[in-house]
């Protein structure tokens, strides 16, 4: 019951303020212009800066693991490929391709793998190692996935695009600069902290209301099926798979917590914002945002049970 407590608290906030955000599109308090404005704002301005923030303060240094780091590497690597060419193959509208990629295989990572390690042990543990060796790759899959998917880029051309877009994607320059900073050591006068810390705490109330303005139910529904299956895909299918090979190379406790999180992770409401302003599937994304968020806490207490049962947390 405590983790299903847990869990509810963790996510069920999330879901609440994008269906907010929702309702106040209905009541026209944000308009399609407003929501344009926020999504690229958030995406440019605010997301790097949570990210700046957060890792910035991380002790890679003390909580090196090599093995572990190459473990979250190679599993991001593997589900995200396998992930690609099964939807390549199976997926008839290959617009929907890159989008479906992205949601199924992108977790809010970051965020909940610190603060549910935090809450089971006391401290971050193995988050930040998680985060370097995953969260970098979700960015740099999701930026590829979404520009070589994309109809309207053919050719030499998209691995060009795609190149240029990692190397330009707000996001990864933000995990960049934020981890520099820890590894380095510089510290910054607090008017520079408190400024970004300002545009930090806006990231993600601001990704979750953009989300849910954007929402429309009418699309959802066309797309219920394949929004159905990638949200089993993100909270079912990698998590039963990649938590097994964990097991077996013999990871546990912070660890095994920390692939969690990594693994079956509601897909985080930057997909959503990623994919409307890299011309994906936004549609898509935001009913799978929605579908995890809301659901994820009752797989992630499932998938805590079964690991603390079979003695692996």
């Amino acid at each position: 019951m405590d983790n299903l407590i847990f869990s509810l608290n963790s996510t069920m906030p999330l879901f609440l303020v994008m269906a907010i955000g929702y309702l106040l599109k209905k009541k026209e308090m944000l308009t399609p212009g407003f929501t344009s404005a926020a999504e690229k704002f958030n995406f440019t301005v605010t997301l790097p800066a949570l990210l700046i923030r957060d890792l910035s303060g991380v002790d890679f240094a003390g909580t090196f693991d090599l093995a572990f780091i190459l473990y979250c590497a190679g599993a991001t690597t593997a589900f995200f490929g396998v992930t690609w060419a099964l939807a390549r193959a199976f997926i008839r509208e290959k617009a929907s391709v890159g989008a479906f990629v992205q949601a199924s295989c992108r977790s809010s990572a970051a965020v909940l793998g610190i603060a549910l390690i935090q809450n089971m042990y006391g401290t971050s543990g193995m988050a930040p190692m998680m985060i370097i060796g995953a969260v970098p790759l979700f960015n740099i899959f999701s930026v590829l996935v979404l520009i070589l998917e994309n109809p309207e880029n053919k050719g030499h051309g998209a691995l060009k695009k795609a190149f240029i877009g990692i190397l330009t994607n707000p996001i990864l320059i933000g995990i960049a600069i934020g981890a520099v900073i820890s590894i380095t050591g510089v510290q910054f006068p607090a008017i520079i902290t408190k400024t970004v810390d300002n545009f930090a705490a806006m990231a993600s109330p601001l990704a979750l209301i953009v989300t849910g303005a954007s929402f429309e139910f009418a699309g959802a529904l066309k797309k219920l099926r394949l929004s159905a299956v990638a949200s089993a895909v993100k909270l079912a299918v990698i998590p039963a798979v990649f938590l097994c090979i964990a097991a077996l190379l013999g990871f546990r406790d912070e660890k095994m917590v920390a692939i969690l999180v990594m693994l079956c992770g509601s897909a985080t409401p930057s997909c959503y914002i990623m994919a409307k302003n890299m011309g994906g599937d936004a549609e898509l994304t935001s009913s799978v945002v929605v579908i995890t968020t809301l659901f994820s806490a009752f797989t992630l207490t499932f998938w805590i049970w079964l690991m603390r049962s079979f003695g692996y947390i």
